[in-house]
């Protein structure tokens, strides 16, 4: 069946969707990974205790391979507030990490990076004007730092860029740490030559199912282009739901629509997509 390489978990149960059914038919499916993914510098013991509290309200022959399958990472999403308390920051991050009692399965630092996208009615409300100088430059620092602290723990990290493709670039290569994931790619096959000259995983969801017909060609080039041994799919859930699902809530579940997707383009089975990425996991996250 399919991997899952990205859910937010927790936000499917702030949201009151039945987390338990979601667990319970990823487990049924035999899933062997599912990344719980951190954007809060103090969120990961409170992740860990809702997941667990949700194995437990499984089916007793499924809570084994539904803990087995639950990885997570620990990371700071670039929000201003983050970014201007990053000291304080980070060390709640590495607190809540030294804390963590389930080191084996701390999987990746991060969701880290830059996110330039300005929107101020939208979810982030973000503003271009909030991004002084200070600021500007305290989101590069913030993004570095993370990148040091997975090199010292030798996990990857797991980038978050959006519209930040030249500071996201200079951040990586100013630290020398090449080992993760670009996350929701949303540039274009030259970007991807950069991330992937060194030696960069390029992970594909649901808003590459979004591309107009006017630019299938140039998507489906880029999805070609990614070697086998560096693609990854994700689904990035609750958000970016594949179509037909668009503009819904988006679970794990649908990951499936993306492999289809994906693998048309690329000129394979869906299944034989699910086996690559099944060993690019394993390969990438040690497991």
């Amino acid at each position: 069946m399919f991997s899952d390489t990205h859910f937010h978990f927790h936000h499917l149960i702030e949201r009151g969707l039945d987390g338990t059914e979601i667990l319970a038919q990823l487990a049924q499916r035999n899933t062997f990974f599912g990344l719980d993914i951190g954007t809060r510098s103090d969120d990961l013991l409170r992740r860990h205790v809702q997941l667990q509290e949700t194995v437990a309200r499984l089916p007793e022959e499924l809570r084994s391979s539904a803990d087995q399958m639950l990885y997570y990472s620990a990371g700071i999403w670039p929000d201003v507030d983050e970014i201007k308390n990053r000291t304080e920051a980070m060390k709640k991050l590495e607190d809540s990490i030294e804390a963590f009692a389930d080191k084996s399965h701390l999987a990746a630092i991060g969701e880290c990076g830059i996110d330039h996208h300005w929107n101020p009615s939208g979810a982030d409300g973000r503003s271009e004007s909030d991004f002084d100088k200070s600021v500007y430059e305290g989101e590069r620092e913030l993004f570095q730092m993370q990148i040091e602290l997975a090199q010292k723990m030798k996990l990857p990290v797991i980038v978050h860029s959006r519209d930040a493709f030249e500071d996201t670039l200079d951040c990586i290569k100013n630290m020398g740490y090449h080992c993760g994931i670009i996350h929701c790619y949303s540039y274009g096959k030259d970007e991807a030559r950069a991330f992937l000259d060194l030696g960069w995983h390029i992970a594909f969801g649901g808003s590459t199912t979004y591309t107009k017909k006017a630019k299938m060609e140039e998507m489906n080039e880029l999805l070609r282009f990614v070697p086998d041994d560096r693609l990854l799919m994700e689904t990035d859930s609750p958000y970016l739901a594949p179509v037909p699902f668009r503009g819904q809530t988006n679970t794990p579940l649908l990951i499936e629509h993306c492999y289809h997707f994906v693998a048309q383009a690329r000129g394979i089975l869906a299944s034989e997509l699910s086996l690559l990425v099944d060993k690019n996991i394993r390969e990438l996250f040690k497991i």
